[in-house]
């Protein structure tokens, strides 16, 4: 997929979360811009880690949230990714610094 500064981001995010193994951002001499390549991480029995993804905020409407109002993922089994002024962050990390932004996605 095209690579862009909030794709990179969030792949950080994820593999730092144990959802995905790794990612790569490779550059391209026929493309403007880069690629990025994601890496899916699996169980043992050959199923995904990631199970499911939910978009919240889309370009039409912009999801924000305070710091103690961060919904969780799966009643915390998943995650949520918000993207603050302090950059992208878990619904873990931004309740533990305090920090409300908008909401991307969940993951679980």
């Amino acid at each position: 997929m095209p690579s862009s500064k909030l794709k990179e981001a969030l792949a950080e995010v994820l593999k730092k979360e144990g959802y995905i193994a790794g990612y790569s951002v490779r550059e391209s001499n026929d493309h403007p811009s880069n690629t990025l390549n994601i890496v899916l991480k699996y169980s043992d029995n050959k199923k995904r880690v990631i199970t499911g993804i939910k978009s919240v905020s889309k370009p039409g409407l912009r999801v924000y949230t305070k710091a103690d109002k961060i919904p969780r993922a799966l009643n915390g089994l998943g995650i949520t990714v918000l993207s603050t002024s302090s950059g992208l962050m878990t619904d873990r990390e931004a309740i533990r610094k305090r920090i409300g932004g908008e909401i991307l996605c969940q993951v679980w």
